[in-house]
């Protein structure tokens, strides 16, 4: 527990104190709750879970994953990112009671973001803005990776913009899916990196805004005729998911992955 909060809670019980606090609700479902509260004159989100239940652990067992239990994975992977040098949130608390993994019950809370912007409502016109950010989220990416986390949804919608901000501005947020290990396999740099490229493909972004991106995320764009097939790789997971909400691309997208 971090001292900004440690006159708000006592250590005993301190699960059941943080589900007890009355504050807005973003997002309720059956194992999971997510609002935000005031603690001592600051805002704070709490994240709750309440055990996923036999059935989804043997579910992502059968699935050959590792299930996710509750709010450690999140806690873990915040602390693993900001080791890494990689913008995101901070945590000020973390408790978990119960033995059974279907029935553990566990909660974070995180520092609220304030007079931040989603990537996914930002217009990405300004060419010079654009550019930035586009190296900023690649670079965000690259030192994820390779601190051998990833996300599992890493998604525009996902980082919070601060355009009043001189320095960083832009923070990685909805950690409780990502994964962590001494190295991401492959197909899992495939998953963030084309996930990433579908929530972009409406944007306003050119094949050279991509080459961009592979030269921050990778060092040079040398790496781009290296990795080929990955890069290929890449577009496709990009492709396939658009394609399942939409039956054939957009104008746009056609444009941004025509060729590749």
């Amino acid at each position: 527990m971090g001292p900004e909060v440690s006159n708000c809670f006592s250590s005993d019980r301190l699960f059941e104190q943080v589900d007890q606090l009355a504050g807005e609700s973003f997002r309720e479902v059956a194992q999971r709750r997510t609002m935000k509260v005031r603690l001592g004159g600051a805002d704070y989100f709490a994240k709750i879970h309440y055990g996923v239940g036999w059935r989804e652990i043997f579910k992502n067992l059968l699935q050959g994953r590792l299930p996710v239990l509750g709010a450690r994975n999140e806690w873990l992977a915040i602390q693993a990112l900001r080791r890494a040098g990689v913008p995101t949130m901070e945590a000020v608390l973390y408790c978990e009671t119960g033995a059974n993994p279907a029935q553990k019950r566990s909660a974070i809370l995180t520092k609220s973001l304030e007079n931040r912007i989603s990537l996914e409502d930002f217009d990405f016109a300004d060419g010079f803005v654009r550019r930035r950010l586009i190296r900023s989220i690649a670079k965000m990416a690259r030192l994820m990776h390779a601190a051998g986390v990833n996300h599992r949804d890493y998604y525009l919608c996902h980082f919070l913009f601060d355009p009043l901000a001189h320095g960083s501005a832009l923070s990685l947020i909805d950690l409780h899916r990502a994964q962590l290990r001494k190295r991401v396999p492959r197909r899992w740099l495939v998953k963030d990196l084309g996930g990433l490229l579908f929530s972009a493909l409406e944007k306003p972004i050119s094949r050279r805004d991509l080459f961009r991106f592979v030269r921050s995320y990778s060092g040079n764009l040398a790496t781009l005729r290296k990795d080929r097939v990955f890069w290929r790789d890449v577009i496709k997971r990009a492709r396939k998911l658009y394609l399942q909400d939409h039956k054939v691309l957009s104008h746009a997208a056609m444009l941004l992955l025509e060729g590749s």
